[in-house]
């Protein structure tokens, strides 16, 4: 099975720039309920995700970081717990199932390099459940077939 059937396009989620300051980030990840969200260059290219925990120990580590002060900060400048991979749109399956075992999203680029959208481990799991759910379901017909 091709990755892409799993695909949310880049339109249908959002995403922040490397240029955007903390306070933008803050905003935008508490307005959308998101708790991690892709940041791409001004070309379109994936470059990483940020989280809501890195925001988290970047205040931390700031203790004098006020919602004013966030202004100045660009998240450029916030330190990554985790290195979260895009994968080309073209990636085996199997790689994609197993990422989703520690990544609730995995970006995905097209041959350019270009960030085309993501893979969210929900999709991914509702396909497995259905899938497992109509094998049994053939499995009880042909049973009734042959009594």
């Amino acid at each position: 099975m091709n990755i892409a059937f799993f695909l949310t396009p880049k339109h249908e989620i959002v995403t922040l720039t490397e240029s955007m300051t903390l306070r933008q980030a803050m905003e935008k990840m508490e307005y959308h309920k998101y708790s991690a969200v892709p940041v791409i260059d001004d070309e379109g290219r994936y470059q990483y995700t940020l989280s809501e925990g890195d925001v988290l120990w970047h205040i931390k580590d700031h203790m004098d970081l006020s919602l004013k002060n966030s202004e100045a900060v660009n998240i450029n400048k916030i330190k990554r717990s985790r290195s979260i991979e895009a994968v080309s749109i073209n990636e085996d399956i199997e790689v994609v199932l197993d990422l989703t075992r520690y990544q609730n999203f995995i970006p995905v680029v097209d041959d350019t390099g270009i960030f085309i959208g993501i893979i969210r481990r929900s999709d991914m799991m509702a396909n497995h459940f259905e899938y497992e759910g109509i094998k049994k379901q053939k499995k009880l017909q042909l049973k009734w077939a042959e009594a």
